[in-house]
Order: C-alpha cells, then structure tokens, then sequence
C-alpha cells in the first residue's frame, strides 16, 4: 500500500514529510518522494529504494518549503525508479496517488495527440497532465481537479501541490483511504491517521468521492456531487493512531473498507501495468513451463483461497492440482514423484500446521512458494519462491483483506503460468491483466452494497443455521461466507457445492433455513438456478447474490437479492468475497459478539 502525506504551515516541511512517511513503511513500498514550494515554486527530490536515501537527499539538497506533499510508492505502472517515483508533476502542479486509474492508455493517448510528453511509465502522470490542461484553459484548481476526476475510472486517492499557490492543497479519494487533519495554524493530509499523528489529534475521514480543499486555517470539503459537506471530527492521541480503526466501527469494517487499494498494490506486484505483462515478483524465478503438477496447502480462509487457486491454475494454465488441508498433508504421505512445486497460502506466515507441510515437502525434495502477507515470517523465510500479498497489517482475527489479496495472487501466478505454458497468448495475457486490474474499483462497487447487507444481516441475526450455496468459482466463497458468519456471529453455517445439495443438506431445507447462494450468471447459473428451485419448493429463505442479468433470470419470487456489478468470471471470487464479509460482519454486529476478536480463535495459530 503506497503512502500519502501532505503539509501546510508557516516553517519548513521537508523534514517532517519525510517523518510522517516513516510511519507509513509498514505498507510496503519501493520508492519515496516530497515535493514543497521553493519561493513559489515546484521543487522535488525522490529516491529510489528506502526512505533513508530519501532522507540523505532532501538532507544534502535542503528544502525550505512551507506547503508539500509526500509519497512512498509501491509499483504497478513501471519498474522501481526514479523516474517513476512520485511526486509527479508538471510546470503547474505536483501530486502523489494511490491506487490504479483504469482508463489511463486511453487518456494517455488523448494527451500524446495533443502534444503532451511523459517522463514516467506511470498511470499517475497523465493526471497531472490532464489537470495542467485544465489549468491551462483557465479553470480554477478546485474546478481542475473536479473536472479530471469526472473522467478517471478506477479506486484511487490523490493529492495535489500546485505551482504559486502557497497555501493551498487538494486531496480527493474514491476508493482508497485519505484523511485530513488540523493542528496548531497547521493543516495536513494522509493516507490514514498514522502519518498525521505526530501534528494533531484532529482528524477527519473523507469519504467517498468526497474532496477536500485545505487552506491555512480552513479545510472545506465537498462530496461526489460537488456539495459542501461536513465529516466527522476523530480525536485520538498520538499513539492511539497506531492501531486506528479510522472512521470505522472495527478493524474488520475497515479492513473490508481497503480492500481496493491493497488489491490495486497486490497486483502491481504481479502485473507490469504499463506493458500489460505479468511478472513474478523481485526475485523470484518459477519456469512453470516445467510445472508438471502443483501441490497446495493452506488452513482456513487460506485453504479457500487455494481452492480457489487450483481452480484457477487448472483452467487458465492447465496445470493439474492437488489440494489438501496443511493439518493433513504432511500425514497423508501422498506421493509426490510427479509434483514440481509446493504451493503454500497463509496470512501470517507463521501458521504452524502450513510449515510443518512445507518442511514436509522440503525433506520430499519439491520446489517450494509460499503466498504471505508477512514477508519477515517464517514460511517466508523458509520456502524457496516468495509472493507477497501486500495487505498490509490485519488486525481482525477474521481474514478479509488478505484473502482477497490471496485470490489476486493466485490469479494473477495462474496467468503467468498459462503465459510460459504457452496456453495464454500474448494478445489474451494483456486481456487478462485489463481485466484483473478492474478488481480494484468493482470491489469499491461491492462495498457500496453495505447499507442493503445490513438490512439483509437483521434478518439473518434471528436464525440458528444457514447454509451457503455454490458452483465452480463460487463454491470456495460458499465455504469462506460459511466459515465468517460463524467465525464471528456464532451462527452454526455450512458451506457446499450447489450438486450436492440433494445429496443429503436439503434434507435440512425448511422455512426457518436461510439459503445463501452466490450465482453471477456464469457457465455455472442455470445449473445453480435449479437448486435454487429446489430450496424454494420446500420453503427455504434465499439470499441470491447475482448480478443484472442473474437478477433478471427471475430464478425465484421471493429471493433477497444483493445485485452486484457485471464481471469477467476470473474476478468473481474477489468481489463476490466482499459483501459476504459484509454479511458475516452486520450480522456478528446484530448479535452483539466481539467482531475483531471472537471467542476461541487466534489471528495466527502457532500450535498444532
């Protein structure tokens, strides 16, 4: 998760921007870079590598600035460098983003017809140009800004700094987090509360499509529709903003909340956005043209993401998988003579049952990788190929964020795979990577949906059982939405394959049953359509989350219906995850159960 910052005040700033990015390193970045006005004027230094280079330049090249803007990086359009570093700018303005713009090639090439020369590989840069066009024409910098936003699609946050405007900057968010706070004739923006927490206990959450306008002694801010608005004011002392939930009832809430920002930085891990190509990550060399047969294993959300991962390696690079829980693998002594990698998935990275199966298959003389969101752990440390998630912290116990970054991953490995394989072609690999790369702003989509999940969870919190329905893709996310809602509302729930339903659960099937099904209208939905009539003939309650076309099929009177957008079938497992744990989430809320940290359960479990 790269990390934003942004000073206005009366003494240098250079300094403390560089202080205040310091507390956003836990996300994960490659690169750094402040820009601050010099007599009015644009000034940069940006760095390659960690902070400390940046802070050595900006202490040899001294800035004396009294407003900028700062920024870690973590690649998604173009290598680690310089030149790629933010802040980018132009002879009007300067600004730093987090997240992917969408439509970038397009406008790029609507500016390069008109002239416009870029420095940097980066989709960042061609909002700073389409802003200075703006500029240009004589628009105000507030109405720049609104202007381009109008046009980026996409989950992102930006920050600007412009060229003469000593006293002015401007934030906007649609999708990822951005907060800004006030302190003493001070005012600043970041990411979240972390890095403005050494200036002021005063912050303000923006939401979404909301943009702010900071001024000395004033922050003005208007939501999507350009109307004034006013948020919420969060106290907290300093420290507390190291474990802050934001604007956010729970870690959990807010957590779910970022998912399309650590989704956009997962697969600028994989995917080399400029080109289109997927990538492995620095480091990291698999030949999967040599990959006979994958061995997975995980615990947990982690075992529904390798489910997920065998289904998608199978399909999009036909590569044979075997699945077992990590509990069982190294027990089963499975012979692995045609096997050529062990595949691993865990959040922490320390789960104790997924590295003793991954020592198993080390003694067994099998490559080894390992999928983590913690890169220092043990699993980490241990396998042969690591590949981040880049989640960031996870302070919930019940996994979400990571999950989801898992299921990227996975994909994004099952198209490289596909790609030295020879399955994928060129022209298909460069679709594919469009496509995950609209995960992002589909997930925002999905978190959208909260208000009529909520609704939908007052229902669910007066039942004892449910059971979740799927097929292909949807039949891991039945088993994930199945193990959340118990993990933390305490509702006995049962996932299953929608084909077995008549092989014994719909015996279970009667009025007080709530039947949660996950149907987008895929090669799967007119099979699943049918055992979602057979629920109905027998007074199920059902909840269908489909999409337009889904919804329109009219499988079922009656049914609750959470509509998401229309997908490619390779992202449905990361959306459709989103508003099951929105599901899980209100409902836990409903019954009144300690969401971040339910009974008996641990975040990482270090014994067998």
């Amino acid at each position: 998760m790269c990390g934003i910052v942004g000073i206005i005040s009366r003494k240098p700033v250079a300094d403390r921007l560089v202080d205040a990015l310091k507390r956003l390193e836990y996300r994960g970045y490659d690169s750094a870079g402040v820009a601050t006005l010099e007599n009015g004027r644009l000034t940069r230094r940006r760095a390659e590598g960690k902070l400390s280079n940046l802070a050595t330049l900006v202490g040899e090249q001294q800035l004396d600035g009294t407003i900028g803007i700062g920024h870690t990086r973590w690649a998604t359009h173009g290598v680690p460098s310089v030149a790629n570093a933010h802040p980018h700018a132009t002879k009007r303005l300067a600004l730093v983003h987090n997240g992917i713009i969408e439509n970038y090639r397009e406008l790029k090439a609507e500016l390069e017809t008109e002239g416009a020369v870029f420095e940097s590989q980066t989709d960042t840069e061609i909002v700073a140009h389409l802003v200075t066009r703006e500029l240009e024409r004589g628009l105000p910098p507030k109405e720049a800004v609104q202007v381009v936003l109008a046009r980026l699609e996409g989950a992102f946050s930006l920050a600007f700094l412009f060229d003469g405007e000593e006293e002015l900057l401007i934030g906007a968010r649609r999708g990822s987090p951005l907060a800004v706070g006030e302190g003493e004739g001070e005012m600043f923006l970041g990411s979240d509360g972390i890095a403005l927490s050494p200036f002021t206990d005063t912050v303000r959450y923006l939401e979404e499509g909301d943009l702010a306008v900071l001024e000395h002694g004033r922050i003005t801010i208007f939501d999507q529709h350009g109307a004034e608005v006013t948020r919420a004011v969060k106290r907290a002392g300093g420290k507390a903003f190291y474990v802050d939930k934001g604007n956010h009832r729970h870690f959990m809430q807010k957590e779910i909340y970022e998912q399309p920002e650590v989704l956009s930085h997962t697969l600028g891990a994989f995917v080399d956005m400029t080109t289109g190509r997927t990538r492995l990550p620095k480091d990291q060399a698999i030949d999967f043209s040599k990959v006979r047969r994958i061995a997975l294993s995980a615990c947990g959300t982690g075992f529904y993401a390798a489910l997920v991962g065998r289904y998608y390696f199978e399909r999009y690079a036909r590569i044979p998988c075997d699945l077992d829980v990590a509990s069982e693998f190294r027990y089963r002594e499975s012979p692995l003579a045609d096997v050529d990698l062990a595949l691993f998935v865990s959040q922490s990275g320390e789960t104790a049952d997924t590295l003793a199966s991954l020592r198993y298959a080390k003694g067994e003389g099998l490559a080894t990788a390992a999928i983590v969101n913690v890169e220092e752990s043990t699993i980490a440390r241990e396998a042969d190929h690591v590949f981040p998630t880049l989640a960031g912290p996870e302070i919930g116990v019940a996994s979400t964020k990571a999950f989801t970054c898992q299921l990227m991953a996975l994909a994004a490995l099952a198209i490289k795979a596909g790609v030295d394989r020879g399955v994928i072609l060129p022209e298909r690999e460069i679709e594919f990577t469009r496509i995950l790369a609209e995960a992002p702003r589909l997930a925002n989509e999905a978190i959208r949906l909260e208000g009529a999940i909520e609704a939908l969870s007052r229902k669910m919190a007066t039942k004892k059982h449910a059971l979740f329905l799927g097929r292909g893709f949807s039949y891991p996310l039945a088993l994930e939405g199945a193990l959340k809602l118990k993990e933390i509302s305490y509702i006995h729930a049962e996932g299953y394959a929608a084909g077995e339903l008549k092989h014994g659960p719909i015996a279970l099937i009667d009025e007080t049953m709530p039947v949660v099904v996950i149907a987008p209208h895929d090669r799967s939905f007119e099979k699943t359509a049918s055992n979602v009539q057979e629920v109905a003939a027998r007074g199920g309650e059902i909840v269908l989350f489909t999409d337009a076309k889904g919804a329109a099929s009219g499988i079922v009177d009656g049914a609750e219906l959470i509509v998401l957008p229309d997908m490619p079938e390779i992202l449905t497992p990361i959306v459709y995850a989103i508003p099951l744990q929105l599901l899980a989430y209100h409902t836990a809320i409903q019954m009144g159960t300690d969401v971040d940290q339910p009974r008996n359960l641990a975040k990482s479990v270090t014994v067998e």
